[in-house]
């Protein structure tokens, strides 16, 4: 679910050409097709052994930017011994692309990140951004346009996919809180959602029951909403975002 266009650096200010314009909505290629920014959880908080785990899954889905940009993404998440893989890819035909990539374990309830990164490419132009993790030290490492920052984790942050991971672990095992923390390219910031009723949605894919769960912006020009279905261990199904009145509509097409 990188569907939460965190970010409102694009590659267009990168580039300062404006002509990019469109790149701001890119980011969320992979923020929507994840959860992104989410955890409160202290790094010490015990392991709970009998704390229920999603299960590997593979998605596809389609999504529109201001009902003019149309593209697809795939999220496959993957899992060899404890070491869990998720990687999201997306892309508007000869416009856009994004591939996002995380590495976590998952402990008890808690998911513990490792690596991850995030690649967008406009027009042939293309960023990314590393995260390496150190639990031991409580800190995190933000590599971007060749310059490093440690930052430091007084409680467990996450990039996007491992904090969505650890959103739909919450779900599942009861334990969801709403006050997670993001690393960012030069700090980590507290994200906070809440949860917003119960309700049955229709996507391509089929209708389901869902849990809508929303981000809390500072910005009441933006807003992030989630429909997870638990019956695919709180998967998201459909993603809706507004972002500086610009709108994105995530949808879930298949579970392979």
């Amino acid at each position: 679910m990188s569907f939460l266009l965190n970010n409102k650096q694009s590659l267009a200010t990168d580039s300062n050409n404006p002509k990019r314009s469109p790149s701001k909505f890119f980011t969320a290629l992979t923020t929507g097709a994840s959860i992104a920014a989410i955890g409160a959880l202290s790094m010490t908080a015990p392991t709970l052994a009998s704390a229920k785990n999603i299960e590997p899954s593979s998605a596809n889905y389609s999504f529109t930017v201001e009902d003019k940009y149309k593209g697809t993404a795939t999220r496959t998440l993957n899992k060899a011994g404890n070491t869990w893989k998720y990687n999201v890819n997306a892309r508007v035909a000869g416009v856009a692309s994004a591939a996002q990539n995380s590495t976590f374990s998952i402990n008890g309830n808690n998911v513990v990140p490792t690596q991850a990164s995030t690649t967008y490419k406009l027009l042939g132009v293309g960023r990314t951004h590393k995260l390496d993790f150190n639990p031991s030290s409580k800190k995190v490492v933000s590599t971007y346009r060749g310059k490093s920052t440690t930052m430091n984790m007084a409680q467990q942050a996450f990039d996007d996919l491992s904090l969505e991971v650890q959103i739909r672990q919450d779900l599942l095992n009861g334990k969801f809180s709403g006050n997670y923390y993001m690393a960012k390219k030069d700090k980590v910031e507290k994200t906070p959602f809440k949860k917003s009723g119960n309700t049955k949605i229709t996507v391509p894919a089929g209708t389901f029951d869902t849990v809508r769960v929303d981000r809390v912006h500072d910005d009441n020009s933006r807003s992030t909403s989630f429909w997870l279905a638990p019956s695919l261990d709180y998967l998201p199904v459909k993603v809706s975002q507004i972002n500086d009145g610009k709108k994105m509509d995530l949808e879930l097409t298949k579970v392979n």
